[in-house]
């Protein structure tokens, strides 16, 4: 997709769409309050060309509501779009993304390739933060998960223009723009991975596909397989791989920003499960084929990454994921079994479905051993977050508030919703062992939470992060601004947390 910024007065651009923004200014409360939809721009002509329709009461400025006219009088533009907000007193810069996206998703179906995208005047939202997020937004509304249809046809948006109020800065909006054009096609990278089958993903491409992406953007890569698994002593990692045919992946992206030797060195952790059965304790077959993106906190990592090397923040990273299949064959390990991890502690298997934490202990291991003073692990990890959450907020756990502080403030930024959990010792007493040291699940009970304390047994005293994103890596039904299927979750905040060092 083509884009760009302008500056242009929006009634003279000759475009096949012109979408604008409106926003419900009505204040009133009660029963007969109605809305008062009114469009974000200052153009006169704009606005006498939607005066009738806004007037009239049928469309309300709702977020994400539409409204198309064709031929409009006064403009250039053969259609205009009108994208609602929602209440203008609750609008964010996030509306915006989200509005963006809805303006592409829109245009798709219809056969609109082109289109431009007016920004709010620049008292009601920051331009330079809903310059990056009306492109982060365009992006996300672009991609699809059809992959695969042989049927298939290519509805992408060719051109998306972004158009600024005049008397902007304009090198601002340009940097902000070029950051929300990274952003979102590292979003979108990360969702072509976790939307990629199991057959056709395993460890070994994925793998291959982060070493592709690392040499494009400029980062150090290494991927290692079982021989280095066991030179490690990487017990509870490969404990998940033994069953399967396909060898594992241990990736490893560094990157060095010039001239920085010293400060902290952040560790990126992401679980990579290309496909899990369960293992013995093996999964019911209803929805099994979800479980291609087991992988997509790994996925959001090496997003994650490559928005940071293209971005280049001042401080040093290390990008973890552990790359593995879990499969029920003869050599699969059996709940009863106890493993040593990389960092000497005994865990008893009581569920081979508990798996993503098994490897995540060996990666947030390994990346302490390689300097990570902070870190960050992502996980679809486990249905009790779910449950907890449901699919509006991800779960966030941290052993140091101050590491978590920046995390939540960089919520403000991405625009993703995360709900910080409790760790505790009652918690930890859930998941301590008979016969070794601690046992991979807890029980029934705040599964989610003795997930986390299974983690911070191996983060030790290293401030860290841990994300189970497990209710929100996959869209199960498509909203007005993203399609269905994977939604590339974490990449944004990962990386805003990175930049807040």
């Amino acid at each position: 997709m083509r884009t760009e910024l302008s500056f242009s007065t929006l009634s003279g651009i000759e475009i096949d769409l012109l979408a604008v923004l409106a926003a419900d200014t009505q204040t009133a409360k009660g029963p007969d309050a109605k809305p008062q939809p009114v469009l974000l721009t200052e153009d006169e002509a704009i606005k006498a060309a939607a005066a009738t329709v806004l007037a009239s009461g049928e469309y309300k400025a709702a977020a994400n509501e539409t409204l198309l006219l064709h031929a409009p009088a006064g403009l250039k533009a053969k259609r205009l779009l009108i994208v609602g907000l929602g209440k203008q007193a609750k609008a964010t810069v996030h509306s915006v993304r989200n509005a963006a996206g809805t303006a592409v998703r829109f245009t798709k179906p219809r056969g609109i390739r082109e289109l431009v995208f007016a920004l709010p005047e620049a008292d009601l939202l920051p331009p330079g933060p809903c310059v990056r997020a009306a492109v982060e937004g365009a992006f996300v509304g672009d991609f699809d998960a059809d992959t695969y249809r042989s049927d298939r046809k290519d509805l992408s948006v060719q051109s998306f223009t972004v158009t600024a109020p005049a008397g902007m800065d304009k090198k601002a909006l340009a940097s902000a723009f070029a950051e929300g054009v990274i952003v979102g096609e590292s979003q979108n990278f990360t969702r072509t991975l976790v939307n990629e089958p199991g057959n056709v993903l395993t460890p070994t491409v994925f793998g291959q596909r982060a070493a592709d992406m690392a040499k494009e953007v400029g980062l150090q890569c290494e991927v290692f397989s079982t021989e280095k698994l066991h030179e490690l002593k990487m017990g509870a990692f490969w404990s998940v791989s033994q069953g399967s045919e396909e060898p594992p992946a241990l990736i490893v992206m560094r990157y060095e920003p010039e001239g920085v030797k010293d400060g902290p060195v952040l560790g990126l952790v992401g679980k990579g499960i290309t496909f899990d059965t369960g293992g013995i304790s093996i999964k019911p077959a209803d929805n099994m084929e979800k479980m291609k993106y087991d992988m997509a906190g790994g996925a959001a990592m090496i997003g994650a990454m490559r928005a940071i090397a293209l971005l280049k923040p001042r401080v040093r990273v290390i990008g973890i994921v552990c790359a593995s299949e879990n499969m029920p064959d003869g050599k699969a390990q059996k709940p009863g079994d106890v493993q040593t991890a990389m960092s000497g502690k005994t865990i008893e298997i009581i569920n081979t479905d508990a798996e993503g934490r098994l490897v995540l202990a060996d990666g947030l291991a390994y990346a302490k051993q390689l300097g990570a003073t902070h870190l960050i692990d992502a996980a679809t990890l486990t249905g009790a977050c779910v449950v907890a959450l449901g699919m509006v907020n991800a779960g966030a756990f941290s052993n140091d508030d101050e590491t978590f502080d920046k995390f939540s403030a960089a919520l403000a930024t991405s625009g993703e919703k995360f709900w910080r959990l409790p760790l505790g010792e009652e918690y930890a007493e859930m998941i301590k062992s008979d016969i070794g040291d601690i046992k991979n699940t807890g029980g029934r009970w705040g599964g989610a939470i003795t997930a986390a304390e299974f983690l911070k047994v191996f983060a030790e005293d290293t401030p860290w992060i841990h994300l189970d994103i497990a209710g929100m890596a996959w869209v199960e039904d498509a909203r007005p601004y993203i399609a269905k299927g994977p939604s590339g979750i974490a990449v944004r905040s990962i990386l805003e947390w990175v930049r807040s060092y």
